[in-house]
């Protein structure tokens, strides 16, 4: 047997963690995220300042700018206040980017339908698609799980790879555009079924209005709701739920079909939004990087709104960054990475603090 390594140092958990530092903690991670970015700009030959300016206020200036952090923060809201309900039962759900691509495969299906001729009505009936999409996807995951007590993690992660390979066999041979020069993409939607323009002048679409109401009644759910306090008592006390007669199977249902939808509806708004149609590649990561935001936002609704908005920041800071700096395209991804491991690091120091061994003192 190999020796254990002895630590010069022990993580001893603290008798009350601080309440005010649980909730500032994602401050403090966006702070060093940020102070760490600057590093590595100043590692990178450019100047931290005018690469800061570029990546958090230049999308800001105008309200096309203003525009595009809204659009990307749509999908991230939706994809993320779904895995905050999973999360909070102790159901964790890794495959929203499967279930966000199940949904625009439903919802686009919808729309391919449509004619310029076609009532406006074409537009719930792909939202309708792409929420049962979304769910049937997730679906998969809640049988797996509740039927054979398979782990959810790994089956909701491998379905996102079973999700991408469907789609890119959709675009590639029966939904491929024949007026699209050969590229792996479906026709155009007509207009009747595209999500409709907020304002002139930017891209964001009805799909904001729709996450921010998801996220309402989201907020509604958990502090209202009798199922919203049976995830809260699952995720808080498993076996206070079961003393209580909580069903967890219920939970694990209800969490995992709720995530799906939301996650599904994302992809619709995606695909007949800004996309207009369906690609090989109609996302570039939502459903992980959801993840990240559910968990910056503390699971809660509002909380995971204005984490999407800073993920979103991040996406089109980077992508100026990159065309107008010369720097990387994997800097977004490096952001989303400091960014979480920061907020790890953060509650791991609120709820335990270092204790230093004494010099010759055996690791127990």
């Amino acid at each position: 047997m190999m020796p254990r390594l002895a630590l010069p140092f022990a993580l001893v958990a603290r008798p009350e963690p601080s309440r005010l530092l649980t909730w500032l903690s994602p401050l403090i991670a966006l702070a060093l995220t940020v102070a760490c970015g600057m590093f590595l700009f100043a590692l990178l030959g450019k100047p931290p300042l005018a690469v800061f300016q570029v990546f958090f206020f230049e999308p800001l200036r105008s309200l096309r700018g203003v525009g595009e952090v809204l659009l990307k923060a749509t999908p991230l809201i939706l994809c993320a206040v779904g895995l905050a309900l999973c999360f909070r039962a102790n159901v964790w759900n890794i495959g929203a980017e499967g279930q966000l691509i199940a949904g625009a495969m439903a919802g686009g299906g919808v729309a391919l339908l449509a004619t310029p001729d076609s009532s406006g009505a074409i537009l719930l009936l792909v939202i309708a698609a792409a929420l049962a999409g979304g769910m049937a996807w997730a679906a998969i995951t809640a049988f797996l799980r509740d039927r054979f007590n398979a782990n959810e993690i790994l089956v909701s992660l491998m379905l996102v790879y079973v999700a991408q390979l469907l789609l890119s066999y959709m675009v590639h041979s029966p939904w491929r555009d024949p007026g699209g020069f050969g590229f792996p993409q479906s026709a155009l939607f007509a207009e009747p079924a595209r999500m409709p323009r907020l304002i002139d002048g930017a891209r964001v679409n009805l799909g904001f209005l729709l996450s921010l109401v998801a996220a309402a009644c989201a907020w509604v759910l958990l502090a209202r709701g009798f199922i919203g306090f049976q995830i809260r008592v699952a995720g808080l006390a498993p076996l206070a739920a079961r003393y209580a007669g909580f069903s967890q199977r219920q939970v694990l249902w209800f969490t995992l079909l709720a995530s799906g939808a939301l996650a599904g509806l994302a992809g619709a708004a995606e695909a007949t939004g800004p996309v207009g149609q369906l690609t090989a590649s109609i996302s570039p990561g939502y459903g992980f990087a959801a993840i990240i935001v559910a968990f910056v936002g503390r699971l809660h609704p509002a909380g995971i709104v204005l984490a999407s908005l800073v993920m979103a920041l991040f996406y089109i800071g980077g992508e100026l960054a990159q065309s107008r700096l010369g720097l990387p395209a994997a800097l977004t991804g490096v952001y989303q990475g400091l960014l979480l491991f920061f907020l790890l690091a953060c509650d791991t120091f609120i709820h335990y603090r270092l204790r230093w061994r004494a010099a010759g003192t055996k690791a127990a």
